[in-house]
């Protein structure tokens, strides 16, 4: 028996209409991932530290409800409707796959907004819509993958689904780590940024990036790319970096500026890389 293989799972036979259909968003994907990296290396969308710098993006909506849209509904609505009425396969890889997405679109979409201290209470919808709607495309292709995958019957063994489901864990509860302690931060006063605090945040990964909370979701990624070894999950985790890579750079820039104190060893996103 082989255990590892290089394409460990079948999927749509090759030339039909549902293949051409799936690749054909990965490549959209791939150039969406591309574009996006390019605006956000140019300028950070007008949202939290960066509202006031370059404009509003339209009229603005209760930030709670923003988040619901953008992460609840193509995360967990979504996911679950293209998985179960969409796909055909049903082994236990990818109930685990399942379960796992799931697992961060619950907390990302539904429970942080609800329990999340914001300190603007509004967003503008075009932020709203800047994440619903590349969410909507990443969430399908990566529901139309694990959903209808057959993967092989000793894949639960294979390095590549242990190794991305640890790395998965791991990014998970960093992530949940870093925005707990940003809430917490929520309490007390600091700079002033347009009538709103900000604080340098301490412990953790705090102490050695300015963006733990991305550094933990970009681990998360890399291990479901890794778990389900598809090119779904790799255009998923590309978009993600085109987001945050631009994105703890400039917030990383804006603590220095202004902080005149804030650690000088401190990186962006990647501790002691960037």
């Amino acid at each position: 028996m082989v255990l590892f293989e290089l394409k460990p799972w079948t999927f749509y036979e090759e030339g039909s209409t549902r293949f051409w259909v799936h690749y054909g968003l990965v490549i959209f994907g791939c150039v969406l991932a591309a574009i996006t990296a390019c605006v956000q290396c140019c300028k950070p969308a007008p949202y939290g530290r960066h509202e006031m710098e370059n404009g509003g993006w339209g009229p603005k909506i209760p930030q709670r409800l923003s988040h619901i849209i953008s992460d609840a509904l193509p995360g967990v609505v979504m996911f679950l409707l293209v998985f179960f009425l969409y796909g055909s396969v049903r082994f236990y890889q990818n109930y685990v796959f399942l379960v796992l997405f799931l697992l961060h679109y619950i907390h990302r979409g539904i429970i942080h907004p609800l329990v999340m201290r914001y300190r603007s209470p509004m967003v503008y919808i075009g932020i709203c819509i800047g994440g619903f709607l590349p969410n909507c495309i990443f969430h399908f292709i990566n529901a139309d993958f694990i959903s209808s995958a057959t993967y092989a019957a000793h894949y639960y063994y294979d390095p590549r689904f242990i190794l991305g489901i640890i790395l998965y864990i791991i990014g998970f509860v960093i992530n949940r780590w870093a925005d707990w302690r940003l809430r917490s931060l929520r309490n007390t006063k600091g700079v002033v940024d347009g009538g709103t605090n900000y604080n340098i945040p301490y412990g953790g990964l705090f102490e050695l990036v300015s963006c733990p909370n991305y550094f933990g979701e970009l681990v998360e990624w890399t291990g479901w790319c890794l778990a389900t070894w598809s090119l779904a999950g790799l255009v998923w985790l590309l978009f993600c970096a085109a987001t945050f890579v631009p994105g703890s750079r400039h917030n990383h820039l804006w603590y220095k500026q202004q902080f005149e104190l804030y650690p000088p060893s401190r990186k962006a996103l990647i501790p002691f890389l960037f």
